[in-house]
């Protein structure tokens, strides 16, 4: 037997190190070719490593949340004689041997294999199957402990969180009680768990520990240097959204087949650039440190969007130069590429303004945090259907909050409310939206 030592890859775009957000395997796991290892994330992105190799697991080189250099060793593998040396390295760089091993030399580069990305579901099936021909039958895990956090893909948990699931139920047939697609269907074939018959109330004294890692902490990081350096003003004013939603309805009604269905968002990206123009101090990013304003032409509209792994924001690159249609289809493109965490660096990116909007769950009034270095948030809220004064009688109106913020060091308190007032016009008026001048 001989050891394979597999190191953090170089995962492109310059990127020197990256984090370690989750292990796939334990130590004493065997694994196959092409099983999934280990997730680390740069910057926005995150890359699953596959095994390179068959093998057991002897030793991991990281915690989670440990920040690992690119090319430093990650994890050990007891492997077969002949399986146990290591691809060659790239041109021009030369890589210490693995603890404990001399150098050797290096075979011929092994043929390319495709990503475990291709296919997740297919790739866990296929793992399965080869851990089974190399492996004793597992018995089945018992349930786990309310404090205990279950063993899965990110994949998984992600259709475990749509199907309302709580994997701490399910059994998991792989390597360490790992729970696959194949597990959540078959808890999914039987139905939810019944009740225990008798069970009362009770004191729940469990405290979970959990590590801030990954998008998480990036976003903590973010979310911290924004309100500690920016002192925000948020203003807050009702809109009469029933001409627009009326609007809205006809044009998703009579559009093409090949164009997109029309939210709200596209709307307020185009009054946005049209107040822009009014006041071209809201589209900047404001440099603290060297004291100076960068005020761009180009409206980069930043979407926060809430996906599985936390919140993103991808950029819609130059709004002022898109129609309405446009728009849409760019949202959307955006939205589902940082769902699928395949959105790349320059998506996530050079925004100059952001949206941001919880949908039909807005609420009434929120208090949005500015995207450093921007000076400038403009949050959605819910539409409601409210009684409205209109100086003989109420009436029903399609009312919605805008709730927006903003750097006080830019932008006054006045600058800020004009240019929400000249939104507000352009959307309670939508037919000026599209009236240029």
């Amino acid at each position: 037997m001989g050891e394979h030592v597999i190191k953090l890859p170089d995962v492109g775009e310059g990127v020197a190190e990256a984090e370690l957000v989750e292990w796939h395997v334990a130590i004493g796991d065997l694994v196959r070719e092409d099983m999934l290892l280990a997730a680390v994330m740069t910057d926005k992105a995150t890359v699953e490593i596959p095994s390179p190799v068959d093998g057991e697991i002897i030793w991991l080189g990281a915690e989670v949340g440990d920040v690992v250099a690119v090319g430093s060793p990650l994890i050990r593998l007891k492997v077969a004689e002949g399986a146990d040396r290591e691809p060659p390295a790239a041109p021009g760089k030369t890589e210490p041997p693995p603890p404990g091993k001399p150098a050797e030399g290096k075979p011929p580069e092994r043929p390319a294999r495709p990503t475990p990305a291709e296919s997740t579901h297919t790739a866990e099936k296929h793992a399965a199957s080869m851990v089974a021909t190399i492996a004793p039958p597992r018995p089945a895990a018992p349930r786990r402990a309310e404090s205990e956090k279950p063993v899965a893909s990110p994949a998984v948990r992600l259709r475990a969180r749509e199907a309302g699931v709580d994997l701490r139920q399910v059994t998991g047939s792989g390597p360490a009680g790992r729970i696959t697609h194949d597990d959540l269907d078959a808890f999914l074939a039987r139905g939810p768990l019944q009740a225990r018959p008798g069970a009362g109330l009770a004191r729940n004294t469990t405290v979970e520990d959990i590590k801030v890692v990954g998008l998480r902490r990036k976003i903590a990081e973010k979310m911290a240097l924004a309100k500690s350096r920016i002192p925000h003003i948020t203003y807050v004013e009702e809109i009469d959204v029933t001409a627009l939603e009326d609007l809205r309805a006809a044009l998703n009604k009579n559009k093409r087949p090949d164009q997109p269905k029309l939210t709200l968002l596209p709307f307020l990206m185009r009054a946005m650039v049209k107040a822009i123009r009014d006041q071209p101090n809201v589209n900047a990013l404001f440099d603290d440190e060297a004291g100076i304003v960068h005020q761009h032409g180009g409206v980069h509209v930043g979407i926060a969007a809430q996906t599985p792994g936390g919140l993103m924001v991808p950029v819609v690159r130059h709004a002022e130069a898109r129609d309405l249609w446009d728009c849409a289809s760019e949202v959307n493109r955006l939205a589902e590429a940082a769902k699928a965490g395949t959105a790349s660096r320059d998506e996530l990116s050079g925004s100059t303004i952001t949206i941001t909007s919880l949908g039909a769950m807005g609420g009434v009034v929120t208090t949005p945090v500015i995207n450093h270095p921007e000076v400038a948030i403009v949050g959605v809220n819910k539409i409601m259907v409210r009684p409205v004064w209109d100086g003989a009688q109420f009436i029903p109106r399609k009312m919605m909050n805008l709730s927006s913020s903003f750097d006080h060091r830019v932008v006054d308190g006045w600058d800020a409310a004009v240019f929400i007032q000249r939104i507000k016009t352009l959307l309670e008026t939508p037919a000026m939206i599209f009236v240029e001048g």
